[in-house]
């Protein structure tokens, strides 16, 4: 009879997700693991099946409640028009909060983009569609920004801003305040060309 987990699934995987944030996948042991989690190494493989398992598990938590809650007021059915500015301005400011995951560890998909695991064709679709969910929703709040702009320079400028995030995220454990200054530039291109109409 398999035996009844007597610790909470969620707590155990936002544990694990702020240490594979911080150090990156291969860096964190077991021992660390066992540190962060509270669980045995016997209770992290028979839970997640492996270290690779808790890893998955704490990628989908980073999605469910780190980049979506952020993505949604640009992703609803309906998108307000300062919703793009709003995004960009908050991210922003959390990486001028030193103190925030944003600003001393950058985005955890970023980070494995540039590890060993991302050779993994899971994590590597994983990251893609990261990306792609970053730049729909993107797409949407231009679109709700200045809907006089046409397709092609629409998708020009989604593409501008989807690269300054995913750069600005990349740069942050080096240097915060470069990244914000990589987010501020989105939101001067933003403003600049849609004021412009083209």
């Amino acid at each position: 009879m398999a035996r009844t987990q007597s610790f909470d699934r969620d707590t155990v995987v936002r544990a694990a997700r702020t240490l594979f944030w911080s150090v990156g996948y291969e860096s964190a042991s077991i021992p660390e693991l066992e540190s962060a989690t509270g669980l045995s190494r016997s209770s992290i493989y028979n839970a997640f099946g492996s270290k690779r398992g808790l890893f998955d598990a704490a990628v989908q938590s980073y999605l469910d409640e780190v980049v979506r809650p952020r993505l949604r007021p640009l992703s609803g059915e309906s998108v307000e028009p300062d919703a793009i500015i709003v995004y960009l301005q908050g991210l922003h400011d959390a990486f001028g909060t030193l103190t925030s995951m944003p600003a001393s560890h950058g985005c955890l998909l970023v980070n494995a983009a540039g590890a060993p695991i991302a050779q993994d064709p899971k994590v590597a679709r994983v990251i893609a569609d990261y990306r792609a969910e970053l730049h729909d929703a993107f797409s949407r709040g231009v679109e709700a920004h200045d809907p006089r702009l046409d397709a092609e320079g629409r998708e020009r400028l989604v593409t501008a801003i989807t690269s300054s995030v995913v750069a600005a995220f990349a740069l942050a454990r080096i240097d915060a305040a470069e990244a914000a200054r990589g987010v501020a530039s989105a939101i001067e291109l933003l403003t600049l060309r849609t004021r412009a109409g083209s």
